[in-house]
């Protein structure tokens, strides 16, 4: 095992920084060292080693429906080949949000959103089918956001 394939070693710290941002990623730096017992200065430096080590990400969380895209959908997809290759080729094109490599009778699921109904009909008829490597697609269209949460915390 290498050091890359190891877990990532965080501290109880680290934790109650991951939990408290994962709340609110909008706290202080001042706020974040009173939550845990640092200065200001000292949990500015746990975040930032934290994102440097690509355990954290701070980013707004916004729903694709009330932006104006009012079509999402999940996609199945069989694939006829190199299964990273067409993730990759996949994860490029715009209005793709969110790409897994599936251990199942799917080899990929891909999140994808549009304004429309043509807007993702074009999407998924023009863009995705076509890129090498896709031998089946299969559409889920969503009805609404039932659930969408970012606060599992650590382990």
């Amino acid at each position: 095992m290498t050091e890359s394939d190891a877990d990532p070693i965080i501290d109880d710290i680290d934790r109650a920084l991951i939990v408290a941002l994962q709340g609110d990623g909008r706290l202080s730096y001042a706020e974040l060292g009173e939550l845990v017992g640092l200065s200001a200065g000292g949990a500015r430096l746990r975040v930032l080693r934290l994102q440097e080590r690509e355990i954290l990400d701070v980013v707004g969380v916004t729903d694709p429906l009330k932006l104006g895209y009012h079509r999402m959908a999940m996609i199945a997809i069989e694939v006829d080949g190199d299964v990273k290759a067409t993730a990759d080729a996949i994860s490029a094109l715009d209005g793709v949000i969110y790409v897994v490599l599936a251990a199942a009778t799917f080899d990929l699921l891909v999140e994808v959103i549009a304004v429309d109904s043509e807007d993702l009909f074009e999407l998924i008829n023009e863009r995705i089918r076509r890129v090498p490597g896709v031998a089946k697609a299969q559409t889920f269209p969503y009805y609404s956001i039932h659930t969408h949460r970012f606060t599992w915390g650590t382990r």
